[in-house]
């Protein structure tokens, strides 16, 4: 009996010396995480700020606390007006991000990043692999595993775009790009939403002032619609190029009331006003033309 008792307990503690070992290679692994949480942290701040953080994550000891936090109170506001002004030159502004180290060794560091932001109204999620080897005084950085995600439902001519920057990881191609193609859909926003305020009974945005499309359409003639249609296209290099149409909507019993078809050649010579006016008096002459008077 004190035999089969004495195998028992030798089982149960060997089963305890498992889990204790379990439980500190866990703990092991926790600390790891913890280090490398705190070097992400402090990777790319320098000085000043990389001291305080030092401070507060229990790496480096010395100074009050008083102290340590009036310095990252001072840089934090040196890093917002920084911020604020590399948003105003560029126009892209970072909402968060978020980095996680996935393998780090004595020259060689992965980490996973995922960049969430806007510019002006379009709003983008960047996630990729950043790798850097260091040989000597010199690091070589590379971009793996793009993915872009814009907020968008109306961004089928930037698709083909965006498959390929995924492609060639251009990031820089993709945020300079962006930029030059929010600005293309401002200049259309503005110009839709400044006629319609303007002429109210000729112009209507079905989709709103950020669709691509705007009707003109006099009130004593129905169903008589001129549709413009204003487009930014995005080739895969990342060329933007803004392409307005006119197209006439006649209804078949005026055509056959006028054979003589004089909005036949409507889209063409609206082409040739695009090219001598510009798009904003190119539209507003087309309005002109609709509402039949200057005063409407």
């Amino acid at each position: 009996m004190e035999e089969k008792m004495s195998e028992e307990n030798s089982e149960e503690v060997r089963l305890l010396e498992a889990q204790i070992e379990r439980l500190q290679a866990e703990v092991t692994a926790l600390q790891h995480q913890q280090q490398d949480n705190h070097k992400d942290i402090t990777f790319h701040l320098r000085g000043q700020m990389q001291d305080a953080m030092s401070y507060m994550c229990g790496q480096r000891q010395g100074g009050g606390k008083e102290m340590v936090l009036s310095r990252l109170k001072e840089k934090v506001e040196e890093l917002e007006e920084d911020l604020k002004r590399q948003t105003q030159m560029n126009g892209i502004s970072v909402d968060s991000c978020i980095t996680k180290t996935l393998q780090r060794s004595g020259s060689e560091l992965v980490q996973q990043l995922c960049v969430s932001g806007h510019c002006s109204k379009l709003v983008f999620q960047v996630e990729f692999q950043l790798s850097e080897v260091k040989e000597g005084q010199r690091s070589e950085r590379t971009i793996t595993d793009l993915n872009v995600v814009m907020d968008a439902s109306d961004l089928h001519n930037f698709s083909s775009f965006l498959s390929g920057v995924e492609e060639s990881k251009d990031l820089l191609l993709f945020f300079r790009t962006l930029r030059t193609f929010s600005d293309r859909c401002d200049d259309r926003f503005r110009t839709f939403q400044h006629f319609q305020e303007k002429y109210p009974s000729v112009v209507c945005l079905p989709g709103g002032c950020r669709s691509e499309v705007m009707t003109l359409n006099h009130p004593e003639l129905p169903g008589c619609v001129l549709v413009i249609h204003w487009s930014v296209e995005v080739s895969k290099e990342g060329g933007v190029t803004p392409k307005i149409d006119l197209v006439t909507k006649i209804p078949e019993r005026a055509l056959q009331l006028f054979p003589s078809q004089p909005l036949v050649g409507a889209a063409e010579a609206f082409q040739s006003l695009l090219r001598i006016l510009g798009p904003e008096a190119a539209i507003e002459s087309v309005i002109m033309a609709v509402s039949l008077s200057q005063d409407t």
